[in-house]
């Protein structure tokens, strides 16, 4: 069954939906589908066709990849269907945020019609006011090869005056990436500057950088864009 929009714009109708008749998340979830055609929004999400086992597959330890799109495009969403791909796969998985809480998370993970309480341990939530590059490190100091781990997002990295640029910071995780075979997914802002009237994905340049970086150190990009997906290693 076709949707009517993507599954991101779905989700976002149901928050609106939520704040306005004043009802939970999961209800206005099951409403929408209800629309769609769907008994349920599990059922719908199970059914929305998605591309993160697709690009999982392409992924490899030690990988930065660079993880883009507009507010409310889905990059989230997907960064987070990623992880579900490696709990599948027996992997752990980590979201190191300063944006979301836990329980953002979790609502997101339902978003999608995943429960995360099978995965046990697998999967790990992360807050901290502290985060930087050598927190990351610190917490994925023992993670097996394989371990994916989202950070939300690039540039939040860069915001406290006390941590190292940005640079030194991605080329100390770049390291380690490689060192642990573990795959570090960096959300990322797109600069305002973008028209999506021009080009139908961002790309590579047009990723927000309010300080230089050099964008060659990550090894795979993945753009999102009104449910178009580019993604391809960096060369």
């Amino acid at each position: 069954m076709r949707l009517s929009a993507p599954i991101h714009q779905l989700k976002r109708r149901a928050r609106l939906l939520s704040r306005k008749d004043k009802i939970p998340l999961h209800a206005a979830l099951d409403r929408i589908a209800a629309g769609e055609g769907f008994r349920s929004w599990s059922l719908l999400a199970a059914k929305a066709p998605s591309p993160a086992g697709d690009l999982y597959a392409r992924l490899r330890p030690g990988d930065l990849v660079l993880l883009g799109a507009r507010p409310g495009h889905g990059k989230t969403l997907m960064s987070l269907r990623l992880a579900v791909e490696a709990m599948k796969a027996g992997k752990r998985s980590a979201f190191f945020t300063l944006e979301y809480t836990e329980r953002d998370v979790l609502e997101r993970f339902q978003a999608l019609g995943v429960d995360v309480k099978p995965f046990g341990d697998l999967f790990t939530f992360d807050a901290s006011d502290a985060i930087s590059a050598d927190y990351i490190v610190s917490s994925l100091a023992t993670a097996p090869s394989g371990t994916l781990a989202v950070v939300d997002y690039l540039q939040l990295l860069d915001q406290r005056r006390e941590n190292p640029e940005l640079m030194a910071q991605l080329r100390k995780l770049k390291s380690f990436a490689e060192d642990r075979g573990v795959i570090l997914v960096f959300i990322s802002q797109i600069d305002r500057s973008y028209d999506p009237a021009a080009k139908s994905c961002p790309d590579i340049g047009d990723v927000r950088l309010p300080n230089p970086l050099d964008l060659s150190l990550f090894s795979k990009t993945c753009f999102l864009n009104n449910g178009s997906v580019r993604f391809q290693a960096v060369s």
